[in-house]
């Protein structure tokens, strides 16, 4: 009678070609994760605006929107500024709340470096008035490139484009997200009293 099965040395090739092709699919794997984070946290950040933009014009106030220890990495908030002081005023209410870890690097230009205020109109303004528009870049971790771009027109409106440029703004963020995960995971946003 013959036997059927695998042998001991069947199996144990069988094990070393497996582990071999999951040690080349890892690699594919992980930068295609990467490039999903870097895609939602464009496409986040992008809504968000969006949302500020409709909440002022709704409510014919200016709404704000402002990064995370003035940074966009972080998260964000969408706040009515009642007060006309934006963030800075604890009492002004919150309309909505994103928190990031930080891992995907983000960046705004001048205008839109660390907040965006938008009129009752929808139009993104200065806090003085004049009116206000920008680039906020979604960058490779490792290189000076931004893979996605949060264009804000001076009418208010949002755009979310795709391009891969150099970026001098993405410089720099390497050695951040090093000094971030050396430090541990994001500390929450300490709670409003």
């Amino acid at each position: 009678m013959k036997q059927q099965g695998f042998t001991l040395i069947e199996m144990l090739l069988g094990l070393i070609v497996t582990s071999f092709l999951a040690q080349l699919a890892v690699p594919g794997f992980k930068g295609l994760l990467e490039s999903q984070q870097r895609q939602n946290a464009a496409q986040a950040l992008a809504s968000g605006l969006r949302y500020a933009r409709t909440e002022a014009i709704a409510r014919n106030r200016a709404v704000v929107i402002h990064a995370k220890d003035e940074d966009w990495s972080l998260g964000w908030r969408v706040i009515l500024d009642v007060s006309g002081r934006g963030h800075l005023d604890d009492d002004n209410p919150i309309l909505l709340e994103r928190e990031s870890s930080g891992r995907v690097p983000v960046a705004g230009n001048g205008p839109v470096t660390s907040q965006v205020r938008f009129s009752g109109l929808g139009e993104p303004v200065f806090a003085g008035g004049g009116f206000r528009a920008g680039t906020v870049h979604v960058c490779d971790k490792d290189q000076a490139q931004s893979l996605y771009q949060i264009v804000l027109a001076p009418s208010g409106r949002v755009s979310l484009r795709s391009d891969k440029t150099e970026q001098a703004l993405c410089r720099g963020y390497s050695s951040t997200l090093a000094v971030r995960a050396a430090s541990g995971p994001a500390v929450p946003w300490a709670s409003r009293t």
